[in-house]
């Protein structure tokens, strides 16, 4: 194993710890901190340079991530998900191609709706007042996490 697929290792490993305590973290509070998505948007540029990735790639891969943000920007104004959420699909972005990064976005929203009917039919079941708050940092996490091993190097996720 060379030097460029330990980093690359690494960083996923990295970037899977934080995924995971983004997740216990939104569960616990129903947030997830900045300095958390601050990491993984700041970790990029090492895979970028891990990978080898070139300036017209990078280009790509901001230019996604700020469509990502733009258009999940709406999500929040809505009111249909938390910043810390937006956040954490932009600097996904930064990590995921953008074939990636839409299967990503389509299982985190299956494992969301399925989150919110869980959490829907638990609150009327304890016939509870007022809205559910759903954890959807959680089904983002999930999804990111089942993406990762696309991120490995060909000689890593064939083994």
């Amino acid at each position: 194993m060379g030097w460029d697929n330990l980093v690359s290792l690494t960083l996923v490993g990295v970037l899977a710890a934080l995924l995971l305590a983004a997740g216990i973290e939104d569960v616990r509070s129903r947030e997830i901190a900045n300095a958390k998505n601050a990491a993984i948007a700041l970790l990029a540029p090492l895979w970028w340079w891990a990978i080898g990735l070139g300036w017209g790639e990078v280009g790509v891969q901001l230019l996604v991530a700020a469509v990502a943000f733009a258009v999940f920007i709406g999500a929040f104004a809505l009111g249909w998900m938390g910043g810390g959420d937006v956040k954490m699909i932009a600097a996904l972005a930064l990590w995921l191609p953008p074939g990636r990064l839409v299967e990503m976005l389509m299982v985190m929203s299956i494992l969301g709706g399925a989150i919110t009917l869980l959490l829907m039919f638990e609150h009327r079941w304890q016939r509870r007042i007022g809205e559910v708050e759903v954890p959807y940092g959680v089904a983002i996490a999930a999804a990111a996490l089942l993406a990762l091993p696309a991120l490995l190097p060909p000689t890593l996720s064939q083994t």
